[in-house]
């Protein structure tokens, strides 16, 4: 019956809101997004609009490439040749993929140099590295963290921590895995993921980019002073990131009585916009791509706009042993991890971001 119980509770999610100005020096908006290593999917809307500019248009365009490799053994990632090409020249990022967090081995690759890996008991235990019971794991601990930071072991390559961390992956227990990768540099391209795994089965991707323009979209009313929302006057963050998540699902909004699929409306006071553009990116999708598209949406409002506010939201991988930063995550009854900006045309923003049961509070 305990279990049952469980069963029916409701997920805890977590929602954190906030207001600042993109002018403000002490806005965090970017390191925010630079902090959020592995996104999967990046969506705007723009009320008011019809058609993309050509400096949007062309990064949406621009936020690939990203590579997948099958069973690439975990060694590769911590090879001499590989540190030194990839990771302290630019920002290197993987994560595995086909996995699942709460109850397979996953290891994500930070662009600070971090390899996280989590670990099931067993294979922990036989790895004979040093790590930590994984936060979420109750009573009985089935599952283990451990952090190997690249860039130190890089400068002692004949140390005794160097050699046990290649004795344990080439020898006391080898691990593979399928991996999405993706680099990020500056100046010339010396080396290329595609050359430098030929020997595995690497696929190049481009994301998927969904373009579309919504007639007649009923949107709320928003104040950038209100993050709470006004009574009849306008309404909250919370309000907002509900009829998002409704919009970007392409659910219909007029609560008639015969939908029986959903019966959510906008939120009120609402105003309907003639139409509003909706662009969603999918794929393996870097922090660095996400903040020139912020930064063009800042740039939205330098001419004057019919539109009041437009939107970004982010969403990570539910799957990623790490939400923001090397903060644990998990599963359980829901992985997401996700944020979402909301531009004004005077600069200020709301900032939103929620987390799910297994996760600590967002940064």
């Amino acid at each position: 019956m305990a279990t049952l119980r469980r069963l029916r509770e409701v997920p805890r999610h977590l929602l954190v809101c906030e207001k600042s100005n993109f002018g403000h020096d002490k806005s965090r908006h970017r390191h925010l997004v630079e902090t959020h290593y592995h996104n999967y999917r990046v969506s705007f809307l723009i009320p008011e609009c019809g058609i993309l500019s050509k400096e949007l248009k062309n990064l949406v365009m621009e936020t690939g490439p990203y590579y997948s490799v099958k069973n690439l053994p975990l060694h590769e990632l911590i090879t001499h040749e590989f540190i030194n090409t990839f990771v302290k020249k630019g920002s290197c990022y993987a994560l595995t993929y086909n996995t699942n967090i709460d109850e397979d081995n996953t290891v994500a690759l930070l662009p600070n140099g971090k390899l996280i890996l989590s670990l099931d008991k067993d294979t922990y235990e036989e790895t004979g590295l040093q790590g930590r019971p994984s936060q979420y794991s109750g009573r009985k601990i089935m599952k283990f963290i451990v952090s190997i930071d690249l860039m130190d072991l890089s400068f002692n390559l004949n140390s005794k921590k160097y050699e046990r961390v290649c004795w344990s992956f080439k020898e006391k227990k080898p691990l593979e895995f399928d991996f999405l990768l993706a680099w990020h540099h500056t100046g010339a391209e010396e080396s290329t993921m595609m050359s430098y795994f030929s020997n595995y089965r690497i696929q190049e991707h481009q994301p998927k980019i969904a373009l579309s323009t919504v007639p007649e979209l009923q949107c709320p009313v928003l104040r950038s002073s209100a993050l709470r929302g006004e009574p009849e006057a306008a309404c909250s963050a919370p309000e907002l990131l509900d009829w998002l998540g409704a919009v970007f699902s392409h659910a219909e909004l007029n609560n008639e009585p015969h939908n029986f699929i959903s019966a959510y409306c906008c939120p009120q006071p609402s105003t309907v916009v003639a139409k509003a553009y909706l662009c969603t990116i999918t794929g393996f999708i870097l922090p660095e791509k996400i903040c020139l598209l912020l930064e063009q949406l800042c740039r939205y409002f330098d001419e004057p706009k019919l539109a009041p506010w437009v939107t970004l939201s982010v969403q990570g991988f539910a799957d990623s042993p790490v939400s923001w930063r090397e903060n644990e995550h998990g599963f359980r009854k829901g992985g997401e991890h996700l944020y979402n900006f909301v531009i004004f045309n005077n600069q200020d923003y709301w900032l939103q971001m929620a987390v799910g049961a297994n996760d600590d509070c967002p940064p």
